[in-house]
């Protein structure tokens, strides 16, 4: 199986024209259109699932640049989903990276200051 990534689509592309445009070029496994989380709309991108390599290529030459829905598409291999990097903590505290913890603030409590007049 060979992951295509397809770019630059117009909000209205479905699964269903996708389908029928790469079928085209070759066979295909499956196609997911990206869509936002929240309101559920397209994301301009989506995936295509050729069964082998030669169907890939075939399709990332016959597709990429060409105009569909308006506009010039994007076709190339998708990369590997890579591992995300943990949340960053930012609860405050300037430049430290992390912010502070709750043991830094009772440390910095702690610490007598000069008042300020």
């Amino acid at each position: 199986m060979k992951n295509l990534f397809v770019g630059n689509l117009s909000f209205q592309t479905t699964e269903s024209d996708l389908t029928a445009l790469f079928k085209g070029v070759g066979q295909v496994t499956k196609v997911r259109v990206a869509t936002d989380r929240e309101t559920g709309r397209a994301r301009g991108f989506a995936f295509v699932e050729m069964p082998n390599d030669e169907e890939a290529a075939k399709a990332i030459a016959g597709l990429d640049g060409k105009a569909f829905g308006g506009r010039n598409l994007k076709v190339n291999e998708a990369r590997p989903r890579t591992e995300r990097a943990p949340a960053h903590n930012s609860s405050g505290g300037g430049r430290r990276p992390g912010g502070f913890s709750n043991e830094d603030y009772r440390e910095a409590a702690r610490k007598p200051r000069e008042p300020r007049w």
